[in-house]
C-alpha cells in the first residue's frame, strides 16, 4: 500500500501507542546488533496488507537514531513496476543529498563515480554515455555499495526499503546484489513487502528465494494481532478502555489487522468502511474472470469457510470445472485452500465486502440453497456446525419457519457446547419471529416464556447481566404469581442475581419474597435458599445462614440433588471462611468440587476453584493459589462462563499477586479483567485490588477515582461484610497518606462499631493491623479518642480467631511486634508488608537509642521499597535513615532537609500560607514557594497535607 493512500485512509485514528510487536522489534534490534558485529547484512519482514509493517520499521528506525545510528529511507511505489527504476534507491540518495549535500555525498565515492550515481539524481550532473549496459549497471552497483560502506564507516547505517513486492527489475537485482555482497560491518538492510500480494507468478518471490538462501539475511514475518492487543489498539485510539462487545466485535471484523482496525473506529459505530476501504477490499476481487466472480459470490453467501462438496452442490458445478473457476481466485490470493479441501477467504472483510455486493433476490436464493443442500447432508459441514449452519442459512434465505425451528435447535446445542454467547443471539432471533409463526410454541415445544426464561439463563451464564435483566424482566411480565408461583419464584430468584450483580439493594427481600411462593421442602423451596443464604453468609448472619443451610444440605441429600448440594457446600464454605476456620474452607470446598466434577457442572467447579484460590491466599500458600488461579481462568474459558466465573477468578488471581508485591502483573491481570465488561461488583473488588497498588505507589489521583467510582466518599451503604471492611481500609491508608489523622480516626471509629466483624486474614486481621499506626498519627490531636479506638480494636481482635500464618503476621503487626511480624512476612514471601515492619521496628529501636539497630533494618527495609517503587515508604524509610545516620543502599540519596527548610515544614504543618510564612521570615512569598516544592520532592508526597502527616510520621520536628 503505497504511503499517500495509507495516509489518507488512517485519518485521525491511528493509535498513539505502539500496540504489541514487542517480539518482532526484539527480532530487529537485534538483528542490528548482529549488522553492527557484520554477521547480518539485511531483514525480509513480510505481512498482510494494513498488519503494521510501515508502524513497526518506524519504530525501530527511531530507536536505531536514538542510538547514533544513520537511517537512509527508500519506498517502493506501485508505478515501480511500470519501468519506474531504482525508485527506493534513488529516494534513499535524495534524503542523503538533502542531508549533507552533492558535493560531500560525491567525496564519499572515488572520482568518476558521481556520474554513475547521476543516473539516479540529476544533482550529481552530466550521467555516463552506457546507460542501462551491463557494465554501466554493474558500475552503478558497486558505487552504491561503496556508498553504504564509506557512511558506515562514521557511523551505523540502516537502509529502509519498503513495499518490494512493487519493486522494479533493476531494484530487485539490486537489492539481491546488495544482501550477497555487504560484507562490512555497521550496515543493515531492511526491506518490507506484502506477503498477501505474492502470487504464484509474482517476480519478487524467486528473489525471496535466493536471499533465503543468503547467509546473513533473516526473514520476518509480522502476524496479525491477538484479541488482547486489538483492545490494547482501541484503548489508545480512544483513549478510554473499550466495552468488551465492542472489541469482540471489532476483532471479529478486523481479524486483527490494524489498518482495519483503525478503519473501523474511524467509520463510527456502524461498523460500515470508508468508501476507499471498500474499494481497496474489492479491487483484488474486480481482477478476477467473471465465472470466478460468480463462485467467489456463491461462496460468500455460505461463510468465511466452504467445503469443496457443498460449494460444488451449491454453484452446480463438477469437480473438475470448480477448481478450475477458484484457481485464479486462490493464485490472486482472495481465497485460500485450508484443511479438509475447504476454501476460506483470506480475509473475512473481503467475503463481506463480495457477500455485500449481491442482490436482494440472489441473496435470498443462495442461502436458501445452502440450507437445502445441509439438509439433505450434514456431512458437507464440519461436525457439529450443522445446527448452527442451518439456522443461518435459513434465516438468510427468509424462510420464517424453518428460521424459527433451526435457531431454536441450534441454541440447545450451543448450550450442550457451553457456547452461552452463541446461544443468546439465536434465541432473540426466535423471539424476532415468534409473532410471524402462529404455531411457534407448537414447532418447538415450548412457550414464549421458556425462551425468555432460556435467553437470560444463556446471558447470565455468559456474563451479559443486562441483557439477562431484559429477559427476566420480560418473562416476569408474561406471567402471574397465582397462576405459576413455582415459575415466577425461579424467575425472582435470578432477578435477584441480576440486582446483585449490579449492586443494586433489595436483594433479600426479593428472595424472601419467592421464598413464599412455593412449598417448603420441595425442589423450588430448595432453589431459593441457596442463594438466600448465600447472601445472609456475605451480610454476615453466619448463624442464620448456617441453619438454612443445614436444612437444605438435608434435603439435598435426601432427594440427591447433587448441584444445589454443592452450592449449599460453598455457601458454608464461604461462612468458614468470614470465621477464619481455613481447613474447614478447603475441605467443603473440596467436597463441592468433587460434585461438580461427577456431575459436570462448569458453574459448581469454576466457583469453588475461585474460592480455593481465596482461601490459599488466607492460608499463606500464594504459589498454590497462583496455579490454582492459572487453571480456573482456563476451565473458565473453555466452559463459556469467561465473563462471570472467570472475570471473579481473575480477581482472585490478582489479590494474590497484590499481596506478594508483583504489582505489575496484578495491574496488568486487572486491567485485562476490566476490558471484559465484568458486572458491577466484580468490577469494584477489582478497582480495590487496582486501588492498594496506587496507595502503596502514592498515586493518589487515581487512588481518588477508584473510590469515587467505588461510592467510597459517597457514604454508599454497603451489605457485605468483605466490601464494607475493604473499603473503610482503603479510605483509612487514603486519609493517613493526605495526612489526614482525624479523618482517618474518624473512619476508623466507624468500622469498629460495625456488628459483623471477620476473622479472615485479608479482611478483618489486614483492617486491624492498620489501626494502630492511625492512633500513632492522630495522638497528639486527639489523644482520648486515640485510646478509645486502641480499646475498641483491642476488643475486636479478642473476639477474632487466630488460625494460619497470614493471621498470624498481622496480629503481630497489630501487637507492635514488629521484628517478629517481619520475619513472618518474610517466610511468606510479601515484600511490602516486611519492609513496613521492618520501617516500623527501626522507629522503634529509634526511639530507644539503638541507631545501629535501627540502619541495620531500614538497610534490608530500603530496597524492598525501592524495588515495589512504593514511593511514599520509601520517602519514610529515607527520611528516618538520615536521622539515625544509616546508609541508603540501592537508592539516590535525597538531601536532608536544610535549617531553613525545617522551619518552612513547621510553619506549613501549622497550615500557615506562603504569604504568612513569607511574613514570619522575612522571605519573599516567592522563595517560600521554592522552598514547598523543595520540602515535597524530597519527603516523596504531592501536597502539603500529605507533607504535614509525613513530618508527623518521621517524627521531624520533634
Amino acid at each position: 500500500m503505497g504511503h499517500d493512500m495509507l495516509d489518507d485512509m488512517r485519518g485521525r485514528s491511528v493509535s498513539p501507542v505502539f500496540v504489541g510487536r514487542e517480539e518482532e522489534l526484539a527480532a530487529l534490534t537485534e538483528s542490528f546488533d548482529e549488522a553492527r558485529k557484520g554477521t547480518v547484512t539485511a531483514v525480509l519482514l513480510g505481512g498482510e496488507a494494513g498488519v503494521g509493517k510501515t508502524r513497526l520499521v518506524q519504530r525501530f528506525a527511531d530507536r536505531c537514531v536514538a542510538d547514533g545510528a544513520h537511517v537512509l529511507f527508500g519506498g517502493c511505489v506501485e508505478l515501480s513496476t511500470e519501468g519506474l527504476a531504482y525508485a527506493p534507491f534513488t529516494a534513499a540518495l535524495r534524503q542523503l543529498v538533502r542531508e549533507q549535500g552533492p558535493a560531500a555525498v560525491a567525496g564519499l565515492l572515488p572520482d568518476g563515480a558521481a556520474r554513475d550515481l547521476a543516473r539516479l539524481l540529476p544533482e550529481f550532473g552530466e550521467p555516463n554515455s552506457d546507460g542501462e549496459t551491463d557494465t554501466g549497471r554493474a558500475r552503478l552497483f558497486e558505487q552504491f555499495l561503496t556508498l553504504l560502506e564509506r557512511l558506515a564507516e562514521h557511523r551505523p547505517t540502516v537502509l529502509v526499503i519498503e513495499d518490494i513486492h512493487w519493486a522494479d527489475r533493476s531494484s530487485r537485482d539490486l537489492i539481491a546484489f546488495l544482501s550477497r555482497n555487504l560484507q562490512i560491518p555497521q550496515v543493515l538492510i531492511v526491506m518490507t513487502y506484502r506477503s498477501d500480494d505474492l502470487h504464484r507468478q509474482h517476480p519478487l518471490r524467486p528473489v525471496l528465494a535466493e536471499l533465503g538462501r543468503v547467509h546473513g539475511v533473516h526473514r520476518l514475518d509480522l502476524p496479525r494481532l491477538s484479541r488482547d492487543e486489538v483492545g490494547q489498539q482501541m484503548t489508545a485510539i480512544l483513549g478510554r478502555i473499550p466495552e468488551y462487545a465492542k472489541v469482540e466485535k471489532v476483532y471479529e471484523r478486523s481479524e486483527g489487522i490494524p489498518l482495519f482496525v483503525e478503519a473501523m473506529l474511524e467509520s463510527g459505530d456502524d461498523g460500515s468502511f470508508p468508501e476507499s476501504m471498500q474499494d481497496l477490499i474489492l479491487s483484488s476481487v474486480e481482477r478476477l474472470p467473471e465465472e470466478t466472480q460468480r463462485v467467489l459470490r456463491v461462496a460468500a453467501a455460505g461463510g468465511n469457510r466452504v467445503g469443496h462438496a457443498l460449494l460444488a452442490a451449491v454453484s452446480g458445478l463438477s469437480d473438475v470445472e470448480l477448481e478450475t473457476a477458484l484457481r485464479p481466485a486462490i493464485a490472486g490470493n482472495v481465497l485460500q485452500i485450508a484443511d479438509s479441501r475447504a476454501y476460506v477467504f483470506r480475509h473475512s472483510l473481503i467475503r463481506e465486502a463480495v457477500h455485500d455486493e449481491l442482490l436482494p433476490g440472489e441473496h435470498q436464493r443462495l442461502h436458501a440453497r445452502f440450507a437445502q443442500e445441509i439438509s439433505k447432508d450434514r456431512g458437507l459441514v464440519p461436525p457439529g456446525r450443522a445446527a448452527v449452519e442451518l439456522a443461518h442459512h435459513w434465516y438468510g434465505a427468509r424462510d420464517d419457519r424453518w428460521a424459527l425451528t433451526s435457531a431454536w435447535e441450534a441454541a440447545r446445542k450451543s448450550f450442550k457446547a457451553y457456547a452461552y454467547t452463541e446461544a443468546v443471539p439465536l434465541l432473540e432471533r426466535v423471539l424476532m419471529l415468534w409473532d410471524r409463526v402462529h404455531d411457534a410454541a407448537e414447532l418447538i415445544g415450548a412457550d414464549h416464556t421458556a425462551v425468555l426464561e432460556r435467553a437470560s439463563e444463556a446471558a447470565y451464564a455468559g456474563g451479559d447481566v443486562d441483557k439477562g435483566a431484559k429477559f427476566v424482566k420480560a418473562a416476569l411480565s408474561d406471567l402471574d404469581e397465582t397462576r405459576e408461583p413455582a415459575r415466577v419464584s425461579q424467575l425472582i430468584v435470578r432477578w435477584a442475581a441480576v440486582k446483585n450483580s449490579k449492586g443494586q439493594p433489595g436483594v433479600i427481600d426479593d428472595l424472601r419474597h419467592a421464598l413464599r411462593l412455593v412449598p417448603a421442602g420441595t425442589l423450588d423451596w430448595a432453589e431459593v435458599i441457596t442463594p438466600l443464604s448465600r447472601h445472609l453468609m456475605l451480610r454476615g448472619e453466619i448463624e442464620q445462614a448456617g441453619q438454612l443451610i443445614a436444612e437444605g444440605l438435608r434435603w439435598t441429600r435426601e432427594h440427591g440433588d447433587r448441584c444445589l448440594e454443592g452450592d449449599l457446600l460453598m455457601n458454608l464454605a464461604l461462612g468458614h471462611s468470614l470465621d477464619g476456620q481455613l481447613d474447614a474452607v478447603i475441605t467443603v470446598n473440596e467436597e463441592a468440587l468433587e460434585i461438580g466434577r461427577e456431575e459436570g457442572s462448569a458453574r459448581i467447579i469454576t466457583r469453588a476453584m475461585a474460592n480455593n484460590v481465596d482461601v490459599l491466599l488466607d492460608m499463606g500458600r500464594a504459589e498454590e493459589a497462583l496455579s490454582l488461579a492459572e487453571d480456573g481462568w482456563r476451565i473458565a474459558k473453555k466452559y463459556g462462563r469467561l465473563r462471570g466465573s472467570g472475570l471473579f477468578i481473575l480477581n482472585n488471581w490478582s489479590e494474590v499477586l497484590e499481596a506478594m508485591g508483583r504489582w505489575d502483573e496484578a495491574i496488568d491481570i486487572v486491567e485485562s479483567a476490566l476490558s471484559h465488561g465484568p458486572s458491577l461488583r466484580t468490577r469494584y473488588a477489582l478497582l480495590r485490588v487496582r486501588a492498594d497498588i496506587a496507595l502503596a505507589r502514592g498515586e493518589m489521583q487515581l487512588v481518588e477515582s477508584i473510590l469515587s467510582e467505588i461510592g467510597v466518599f459517597k457514604d454508599r451503604a454497603e451489605e457485605f461484610v468483605q466490601d464494607i471492611i475493604s473499603n473503610a481500609r482503603l479510605l483509612i491508608g487514603w486519609h493517613l497518606t493526605k495526612g489526614e489523622p482525624a479523618a482517618a480516626l474518624c473512619e476508623a471509629e466507624r468500622v469498629l462499631s460495625h456488628p459483623k466483624q471477620s476473622s479472615k486474614a485479608m479482611l478483618g486481621w489486614r483492617l486491624l493491623s492498620l489501626l494502630p499506626t492511625v492512633c500513632d498519627a492522630a495522638q497528639d490531636t486527639e489523644p482520648e479518642r486515640s485510646a478509645a479506638v486502641r480499646a475498641h480494636a483491642a476488643e475486636v481482635a479478642a473476639e477474632l480467631s487466630v488460625t494460619g500464618p497470614v493471621v498470624e503476621a498481622y496480629r503481630l503487626t497489630y501487637s507492635r511486634d514488629f521484628d517478629a511480624a517481619a520475619a513472618a512476612w518474610e517466610r511468606l514471601n510479601r515484600p511490602h508488608n516486611r519492609s513496613k515492619a521492618l520501617l516500623r521496628a527501626a522507629g522503634v529501636a529509634a526511639r530507644a537509642g539503638d541507631r545501629e539497630g535501627a540502619a541495620t533494618r531500614l538497610e534490608v527495609a530500603l530496597p524492598l521499597a525501592t524495588a515495589l517503587r512504593a514511593t511514599p515508604l520509601v520517602a519514610e524509610i529515607e527520611v528516618l535513615c538520615r536521622r539515625v545516620g544509616g546508609t541508603q543502599a540501592a537508592h539516590q540519596p535525597s538531601e536532608l532537609l536544610t535549617p531553613r527548610e525545617l522551619e518552612v515544614l513547621r510553619l506549613v504543618t501549622q497550615g500557615r500560607t506562603n504569604r504568612d510564612i513569607a511574613a514570619e521570615l522575612f522571605i519573599s512569598a516567592k522563595t517560600v514557594s521554592v522552598h514547598v516544592s523543595n520540602i515535597l520532592a524530597k519527603l516523596g508526597v504531592t501536597t502539603r497535607g500529605e507533607a504535614a502527616a509525613a513530618a508527623h510520621r518521621l517524627s521531624l520536628l520533634s
